[in-house]
């Protein structure tokens, strides 16, 4: 009887679904940034505009958005594909 033998693939099938999971969680990042500065009952869109540099403090906030949700989703990810492995 043959003895299969561990492959590569595996890694790379994992590296493949941390990335798909980043990238859902930059997709979900940038609409919660959509969100938030399209609700006009928040008022975060005035405190934008009466900052020193509107521009940078909207770069600012879009990009806390991304990080964070796709930190936030590739760690989810992780933990979710090494527990089903398990």
């Amino acid at each position: 009887m043959h003895v299969k033998k561990p492959s590569a693939f595996p890694a790379a099938s994992m590296l493949l679904q941390m990335a798909a999971h980043t990238a859902m969680g930059v997709a979900f990042g940038l609409a919660f940034a959509f969100i938030l500065t399209h609700v006009a009952q928040l008022g975060l869109v005035a405190h934008i505009q009466r900052s020193v540099d509107p521009q940078a403090a909207m770069t600012m906030l879009v990009l806390a958005c991304v990080t964070t949700f796709g930190i936030g989703t590739t760690l989810t990810g992780l933990a979710l594909t090494v527990m089903d492995k398990g």
